[in-house]
């Protein structure tokens, strides 16, 4: 089902008193991706003059429109504030990529983390867009063996 096909599946049922959020498709990933330092050059939310004429990463792009065409889900989650989103939309769309929604006012810092009850991988940029691979590494969990 694509994203419009679904968004039509909820604005009816909507209509119809039933509240409910998008299911995603198996194998369909959501992909929240940060912006400044990620998709592009790092420009501090103190200097947004800088926001229209950042340079964008190449690769970030050709890999996020893959993505996209492919039927993820693509969501820009960034520390860039409301005053910052026209700025924002402007420069991605001058520079074509492809998305499916925004979410601003990303506390700065850079240690996250997400607690859900579904299963959530989260990747490091490290300067370079690429495919993702498997790979075996070390994560912190809820500590299952001591409940009181």
């Amino acid at each position: 089902m694509s994203l419009e096909d679904l968004n039509n599946k909820l604005v009816s049922a909507s209509e119809n008193g039933q509240k409910i959020s998008p299911i995603l498709a198996e194998g369909v990933k959501n992909y929240l991706i940060d912006i400044d330092g990620t998709i592009c050059d790092d420009i501090p939310n103190e200097e947004p003059e800088r926001m229209l004429t950042a340079e964008v990463y190449p690769d970030a792009l050709i890999t996020l429109n893959k993505w996209y065409d492919e039927g993820h889900v693509i969501c820009f989650f960034t520390s860039r504030t409301e005053d910052h989103r026209e700025y924002t939309e402007t420069w991605l769309k001058k520079h074509g990529f492809k998305y499916h929604g925004m979410v601003m006012g990303k506390p700065r810092g850079g240690n996250y983390h997400w607690i859900d009850n579904h299963l959530v991988k989260a990747t490091r940029y490290r300067g370079k867009f690429t495919d993702l691979v498997d790979k075996e590494v070390t994560i912190q969990v809820f500590d299952d063996e001591h409940h009181e």
